[in-house]
């Protein structure tokens, strides 16, 4: 889906093609039976106005019964067209179109949210767009939601478009043809002479003004690109003020972020006000063509034939009207140009969203657009741990590290605190354990086979019940409600026990209704449920008091034997448990950029190597 063409044809050749192809093939049987209303309706229409013009005929008037039955006819036509034709397809089309939607922002989601990270990359890969030819699309969220909705919108009703003009020409072209007689000069024609006519008028008329529109629609194209980026990015500063509400109200920054928020305003109002003046001048032209279309084009071609009597009224009016349909179907182009323009823009914002999500599957080429990318991850026997090689990590951009590690090694079992200033990169370091690190060199060494589990500082719970946030990464069905019950009640959240299917409390998710502390105890319970055997922790306990911090430790020590832990703490004095014993095997200090790593129970800044040093002779096999 990397192509305009790409993204039009997916869904109709995936494992809904028959859906799609189904529904499409609906569509066109019906505008085929639209077409051919039109022909009826422009002979019902000839036969009306030709009962009226005879209604007071001195030779043979018309009787007010046929006159009714010509009317009633005229009606049922207007009405089988209408409602049985149009209406019913507007039905299928726009099954179709919640179908193709649906298809799209499922592939869109998953493909987001697959194990790579992608909705994290998109997010934190390009960061500076100058240097990266592979820029993170703006509006991520507007481009799935409303891009997708509109293009597919847009997508469908230009092809019915296009099947209605093709059904029109075959249809009514073949009616005009019918009806065609001959037309003084143009005796070499023959009697198709006013069906060229007609053809001349159509193919003068409307080509010319379909090009001035063509190049109006370029123009609003440009405007609605604009528009989206301006409206998205409005959006989104009204979302974030939502997520940190708290904080711009603690740091009394309402004043800022609301002239954040009248600059995001001012480019949608600049926008919006050139798109009004666009779709002024636009509505203008299109009021015009249509008049002339309907009033002068449609009616000139016969106009010669019937001033020479070589039609009737019924002829001629009939034949006004064929042409008129033909017009106006032919014309289907310039009444939605400015639909096209939109359609173009919103797939042109998807495929920028779909070349992006396919270059983020290969992480290290997307991130070698911004900076170093060489950090290699492999497996060795988990009896060897964790063993980080000369690990350097790096800034977008920069070609120095603000990090350097040497030789580390981290033993199975082995409890680490990581300590060091506030942007000292302790956080960036555990990113880089995880994967979540971009730019930088050196290679980390994961045991093979171990359950990892992160628990970042900054904790967000998505919507979902209470026994999910417990489980995750694992499905529900993985583990037992007793198992869970029992994980919360060690963790010290016994109370919340009976709400394990739901979803929050009181109108409240649990992302509102839990504290910071409860949300820190919620990640102990998750830990305690999956027992992993690689543990990295950023501030695991920065909203407990230290009686709650000791607790959550040794409900670790207990209940995760051999597991290797990483914790990041800013506090320097390590939890120690209720009997006085370490928790933490090691301090690892960062300084300056280096790290130093201490037995806790050497003096403090006697300086070791790794905890487990490789004897002579003895291999440690990676793979």
């Amino acid at each position: 889906m990397r192509s305009f063409w790409g993204l039009m044809w997916a869904y109709w050749f995936s494992d809904r093609w028959q859906e799609a192809w189904g529904l499409a093939a609906i569509i066109v049987v019906l505008t085929a039976l639209s077409a051919m209303a039109s022909v009826w309706f422009a002979e019902a229409s000839g036969e009306l106005v030709s009962a009226i013009a005879f209604l007071h005929h001195p030779e043979n008037p018309t009787t007010l019964k046929s006159l009714l039955a010509s009317a009633v006819t005229l009606a049922a036509i207007v009405v089988l067209k209408e409602v049985g034709f149009t209406a019913v397809r507007h039905f299928f089309s726009t099954s179709l179109h919640r179908k193709w939607r649906a298809w799209l922002d499922r592939r869109f989601n998953d493909a987001l949210l697959d194990r790579n990270h992608t909705h994290f990359h998109l997010q934190h890969g390009a960061v500076d767009a100058v240097l990266s030819d592979a820029a993170v699309p703006d509006n991520i969220d507007q481009r799935i939601q409303e891009s997708i909705k509109g293009m597919t919108g847009g997508a469908i009703g230009l092809a019915m478009g296009i099947a209605g003009v093709v059904l029109s020409l075959l249809f009514v072209g073949g009616k005009i043809i019918e009806t065609s007689t001959k037309v003084s000069g143009l005796e070499f024609l023959g009697s198709y002479a006013s069906a060229c006519l007609t053809l001349v008028a159509v193919v003068a008329y409307v080509p010319a003004n379909t090009l001035l529109a063509v190049k109006i629609g370029a123009i609003q194209q440009r405007l609605d690109v604009r528009m989206q980026w301006a409206e998205g990015s409005y959006r989104r500063e009204l979302t974030t003020l939502l997520h940190r509400s708290f904080h711009v109200a603690a740091a009394g920054g309402e004043e800022a972020q609301n002239g954040v928020h009248r600059r995001r305003y001012l480019d949608i109002d600049r926008t919006w006000a050139r798109l009004n003046i666009l779709t002024a001048s636009y509505m203008g032209f299109e009021l015009v063509y249509n008049f002339f279309s309907s009033r002068i084009v449609a009616y000139a071609p016969g106009l010669l034939p019937y001033v020479e009597a070589r039609l009737s009224l019924q002829a001629y009016v009939t034949g006004a009207e064929l042409a008129n349909a033909i017009i106006n179907d032919c014309s289907w182009f310039i009444h939605v140009m400015p639909d096209i323009a939109r359609l173009r823009a919103n797939a042109g914002r998807i495929v920028d969203l779909a070349k992006a999500i396919e270059d983020v599957q290969q992480p290290r080429d997307f991130y070698a657009h911004t900076g170093h990318a060489e950090l290699h991850y492999t497996r060795q026997d988990p009896e060897f741990g964790l063993t980080i090689r000369h690990l350097e990590l790096m800034h977008p951009g920069d070609d120095q590290p603000f990090v350097t590690t040497g030789l580390l090694h981290f033993d199975r079992g082995e409890w680490t605190l990581l300590v060091g200033e506030s942007g000292s990169g302790k956080s960036s370091l555990l990113n880089a354990f995880n994967g979540l690190w971009p730019h930088g060199r050196g290679t980390i060494v994961l045991p093979r086979k171990v359950r990892a589990l992160y628990a970042a500082q900054d904790i967000k719970l998505p919507t979902i019940s209470l026994k999910e946030l417990i489980c995750l990464p694992d499905p529900v069905e993985a583990h037992s409600d007793t198992e869970a019950a029992a994980a919360l009640t060690k963790a010290g959240l016994a109370d919340f026990i009976g709400d394990l299917a739901e979803e929050g409390r009181d109108n409240q998710s649990w992302d509102q209704l839990l504290s910071g502390g409860q949300k820190q105890k919620l990640v102990l319970a998750r830990i305690l449920l999956l027992r992993p055997g690689l543990l990295f922790l950023d501030e695991p306990t920065s909203a407990l008091d230290r009686e709650a911090a000791v607790a959550f430790h040794q409900a670790l020590k207990d209940d995760c034997p051999g597991a290797t832990v990483i914790s990041v703490m800013h506090d320097a004095t390590p939890p120690k448990s209720a009997s006085g014993e370490e928790f933490f095997d090691n301090v690892l200090v960062i300084a300056g950029g280096s790290l130093t790593k201490t037995h806790l129970s050497r003096p403090t800044g006697g300086p070791v190597g790794p905890a487990r040093v490789r004897r002579r002779g003895e291999k440690w096999p990676v793979d």
